[in-house]
This record gives structure tokens, C-alpha cells and sequence, in this order.
């Protein structure tokens, strides 16, 4: 009896912590009338232009998601933009201070662990930035190089898989953000900077003289993008995948890309001219939430 007391006992406890982390945005979000927005300042996908404006592909697919969510709570919702990087995004969705966020973090198991993610609205590709006229053309001219990425993203092990896989020797520095980063590059103090293209593109469009930069090289990872949410609130989860099915539908997301991707955009009218890839299309045409683990170099 005292076996089976202690057995029910352990069990009561366990589903007392379950129901404990259950968590259940969307009721602080009606309570509130505001949505904690985590974004980006340096994102390709999601960016600032200054005096606290945020914008991007991936800041406006948020904001459609907000205005969804707030008519299907059935009253209208503000929006805290707050901006967050690539080492402290993870703790800001678990500790509650952000709800969502929306910016340029690749959905993989080891986040799974942590976190959730809602259906991926953009695949990229990692490459490198150099100078134009550096000569750098590949991976392997990176030997005895300097090369920059940004501390807490999947790009640093993507580095220094391929440092192995190649046997290269070369110097890493990190940026602690994506903007440090590229005035790494900028600055002459690293020769390359291996992040995802659409964030290489980005920072080259707003760099004093794009010109003198290139995007070279050959893919080095392939990764799922998507908005990363509080781990087990599903109720979060199916409002926001629900939305961008929504948006997929109507063809909306299609016109927001080529805004962002295909026509001038701000501070400086670059246009990145950067067409969805087949990759991105296929997320589309059938939306999941598949970990980068699922895709591969071809």
C-alpha cells in the first residue's frame, strides 16, 4: 500500500509540474491587449531603419500574424517591438518577456529541446561575404584567412564543420550581432563572413559602398526559418501557423517576399534581387515545421 501511495504520490507531483509549465499565451495576450513582438536590427529578413522603426519580410509577416490574432480574440492587439539577439532569444521566449518572435532563427532539434517553432516561412542558405576584390572565391581560399560569424547562431558550427571537413587553418572572430559582424568585414579585420545569404545581402544593401562586396562561395548549410515560440502552447502555435497558412493562401506572403527580396527597400532603395528559392516555395506549397536536420547540402 505504502508502495502504491508513494507511486500515486510521484505521479500527482509530475502531473502537477506539467500542468504548472503549461503555458498559455494567447490569455496574457487578450489580458493585455499587447503582443510582446521579439524582433531583429540586423537581420536580412527582419531589420531597423532607425528612430525605433522596425521592418522586413519577416517583421511584416508578424504583424499580419498580431492583426489575425487579435480578430480572433476578438479585439485589436498593439504591438512591444523589442529587439533581441542571437544569443539572448532563446531565454526571452522562456523566461515570458517576448510572446514570439519573428526574425532569422533556423529551426533544429537541438532548439526543439527548448523551444517550439511555427511553420517555416523561409529556407536559407549560408554563404560568405568578402570583399570584391579579395580574391576569395570558395571554402577553400579561406586558408590562413580571418573569418567572422555571429556568436549564438548555427552558422559558428556550420564553420567549424566545414574548417574540419576541409582541414583548413584559418583565424575565427565573432560578432555580437549580425551588424558587428559585417563591420568586421567592413573594417578589414576578418576576410570572410559566413551567415545566411538573405543577412549577408542585407548588410551589403546597407553598407556605404555595396559595391564592394560579393556573396561567394558554395552552400554550406541549408536551413529551415521560421517564428520561434514557447515550448508545449499549442493554442499559440496552430493561431500563428494558422495565419501564415492564411497568408500563404491568399498569396500574400508571395507579394510581402518580392517586396522585401525584389524591389528596393530601405534605408538606401538596394534592391537585393534575391528570388524565392525552390526550397522556400516547396515550405510553402507544404507547410511543416521540419528541423534543419531534415534538409541537406546537394
Amino acid at each position: 500500500m505504502k508502495k502504491q501511495l508513494l507511486t500515486l504520490t510521484v505521479l500527482a507531483l509530475a502531473a502537477g509540474t506539467v500542468f504548472a509549465q503549461a503555458t498559455d499565451t494567447l490569455a496574457k495576450i487578450k489580458d493585455r491587449g499587447t503582443v510582446n513582438l521579439g524582433v531583429r536590427d540586423s537581420s536580412g529578413l527582419a531589420f531597423t531603419v532607425g528612430g525605433g522603426k522596425y521592418v522586413g519580410f519577416h517583421t511584416e509577416m508578424a504583424e499580419r500574424i498580431v492583426d489575425d490574432l487579435g480578430k480572433s480574440l476578438g479585439k485589436p492587439l498593439k504591438i512591444n517591438y523589442q529587439v533581441i539577439t542571437s544569443q539572448n532569444r532563446i531565454p526571452l521566449i522562456q523566461n515570458g518577456t517576448i510572446d514570439f518572435e519573428c526574425g532569422s532563427t533556423t529551426n533544429n532539434l537541438a532548439r526543439q529541446k527548448d523551444v517550439d517553432f511555427a511553420f517555416t516561412t523561409y529556407v536559407e542558405e549560408v554563404r560568405m561575404a568578402v570583399k570584391a576584390n579579395s580574391g576569395i572565391k570558395g571554402i577553400t581560399d579561406l586558408k590562413g584567412k580571418t573569418v567572422a560569424t555571429t556568436t549564438g547562431t548555427t552558422s559558428v558550427q556550420t564553420l567549424r564543420k566545414n574548417k574540419r571537413a576541409e582541414g583548413l587553418d584559418f583565424k575565427e572572430v565573432t560578432g555580437k550581432d549580425h551588424a558587428d559582424s559585417f563591420l568586421l568585414l567592413e573594417a578589414g579585420r576578418a576576410d570572410a563572413f559566413v551567415m545566411d545569404g538573405s543577412i549577408l545581402a542585407a548588410n551589403i544593401a546597407r553598407a556605404k559602398n555595396p559595391k564592394d562586396f560579393a556573396i561567394v562561395g558554395e552552400t554550406l548549410s541549408v536551413e529551415p526559418i521560421a517564428c520561434m515560440l514557447p515550448k508545449g502552447d499549442a493554442k499559440l502555435k496552430k493561431a500563428i501557423d494558422d495565419s501564415i497558412v492564411r497568408q500563404i493562401k491568399d498569396g500574400s506572403l508571395a507579394k510581402l517576399y518580392d517586396r522585401w527580396f525584389m524591389q528596393p527597400i530601405p534605408p538606401n532603395n538596394v534592391t537585393l534581387n534575391m528570388p524565392a528559392s525552390d526550397s522556400t516555395k516547396a515550405a510553402w506549397a507544404n507547410p511543416n515545421d521540419k528541423p534543419m536536420e531534415d534538409y541537406a547540402v546537394k
